[in-house]
């Protein structure tokens, strides 16, 4: 098949290198505002170089991946569907969730899949922990921990544009959480400080977070994260039922030292990039996408899954401003 990219910095050119990889996709054609990055995957991968968005939709694309700037997401999203193109494209489906809903609106009812970039619904652990929950084993489930932790910030300028650490890192948590379980978010209580980089201080947004989610069954969640874990990136999740208890990220690479006395856990060198904790997740996350755009499945994440996550996030964020819980109902309500 052949696949279009819009949109070549880092995450980009890295789903360029994994689709060329693909044996189902033939060939790559790729756009991006900056002619250098466009030519450096031309040669790299031997892809076409369109002009302009249109231009590549216009040239006969099975599908499209779109790694833009966040702003861009929602017309390019729209626009594909438009021209009749399965499109994959990258979190948040928008920087607001007004434009959001515009977007869920623009693409209901048609007849062209649109899948969005949660990758840890791909990671081997997640599968087997959504399986093991969903088959039982856990029985009714009481606690679920889950943990994203930066091994440094990102720069400034890219956190004055990030919408806050919740909408853009917590909001991975918030995803897995809800697949996982199989439950829906209903209430929330988040906390946060700033003990690290002033730049985050000052774009009006924490360093690190802690949130209390009571899901719809009654079951506790609590989401940790940090822009500050020197040790290595850090993705775990607990989950705990009447019946048993089972984690994810209990492995090697967990960059957490144990101090108990002769205990040699964990053994490997430390995950230090989100690119080498989920490498194979999103090897697994564009395969899925090109069965989508073969019509072999419905996409495994929809604008509204990524919705659901984003209004979670966007209570956090209220529940922090305003030390108070916040129910996801009142923030849909707006």
């Amino acid at each position: 098949m052949r696949i279009g990219i819009l949109g070549l910095g880092r995450i980009g050119a890295f789903h360029a290198e994994t689709l060329h990889t693909l044996e189902t996709v033939d060939s790559l054609v790729v756009a991006d505002p900056y002619a250098n990055a466009a030519k450096a995957a031309a040669e790299r991968f031997g892809a076409e170089i369109a002009d302009s968005p249109e231009a590549l939709l216009a040239a006969g694309m099975d599908g499209v991946v779109v790694a833009a700037a966040t702003d861009a997401h929602p017309a390019l999203i729209v626009a594909a569907v438009e021209a009749g193109v399965p499109v994959f494209c990258e979190k948040p489906v928008a920087r607001t969730m007004t434009e959001g809903v515009e977007v869920l609106k623009a693409v209901a009812g048609r007849d062209v899949p649109v899948q969005i970039g949660f990758n840890r619904r791909f990671d081997a652990g997640f599968v087997a922990a959504r399986e093991a929950v969903r088959a039982g084993e856990l029985g009714k489930l009481h606690t679920v921990r889950s943990t994203t932790l930066d091994p440094a910030p990102p720069p400034a300028a890219y956190i004055a544009a990030s919408g806050g650490i919740f909408r853009d890192c917590s909001v991975h948590d918030f995803d897995v959480i809800r697949w996982v379980t199989g439950r829906e978010v209903s209430e929330v209580y988040a906390v946060g400080g700033n003990r690290g980089a002033d730049f985050i201080r000052e774009a009006g947004d924490a360093d690190t977070t802690g949130a209390v989610l009571t899901l719809d069954d009654g079951t506790i969640a609590v989401v940790s994260n940090s822009r500050h874990n020197a040790r290595g990136y850090d993705v775990r999740m607990e989950i705990h039922g009447f019946a048993d208890s089972i984690a994810v990220g209990l492995e090697d690479k967990l960059p957490l030292r144990s101090v108990e006395p002769g205990t040699a856990f964990p053994a490997g060198v430390p995950h230090d990039f989100f690119m080498d904790r989920f490498a194979a997740a999103y090897r697994t996350e564009l395969t899925a996408f090109t069965e989508v755009v073969a019509g072999a499945r419905p996409s495994p994440c929809t604008v509204e899954d990524a919705l659901e996550a984003g209004w979670i996030a966007e209570a956090c964020t209220l529940s922090l401003r305003e030390h108070r819980p916040v129910t996801v109902a009142e923030v849909k309500r707006g």
